[in-house]
């Protein structure tokens, strides 16, 4: 006996775009709503699976926005400049290491041997 057509309602289509939105995995969401595999969640959810996560995306940058833009989340602001508008910390310079010190030549002493007494 064959399985009966899957016909999505305005419920699940709902639930499958917030889940979506959230990051839930295609894998997990099928599940959820008692489909077999991702493949006939695509087929049937196509849309709501390409819209939901620009659409949550687009609507983080907004609170983000407002936040930054009123003053009171400076986090916000000082990300959203990071990010945004490409401004960058200025970078430390590295101590310098101490200057070694100067290089010493010692030259070993080698006394005399017999030799060289006897010739004096």
């Amino acid at each position: 006996m064959a399985r009966p057509v899957f016909i999505p309602n305005a419920e699940q289509r709902g639930m499958v775009r917030s889940m979506a939105a959230y990051g839930v995995r295609q894998e997990e969401i099928a599940r959820c709503l008692g489909l077999h595999s991702a493949k006939t969640l695509r087929r049937h959810f196509r849309e709501e699976l390409d819209r939901a996560a620009p659409e949550a995306n687009a609507r983080v940058a907004q609170s983000l926005y407002q936040q930054a833009t009123v003053g009171k989340n400076t986090a916000a602001a000082i990300f959203w400049l990071k990010v945004r508008a490409g401004w960058q910390e200025p970078a430390h310079s590295a101590p310098r290491p101490a200057e070694p010190p100067p290089f010493i030549v010692m030259q070993d002493i080698v006394a005399p041997d017999k030799e060289s007494k006897e010739s004096k």
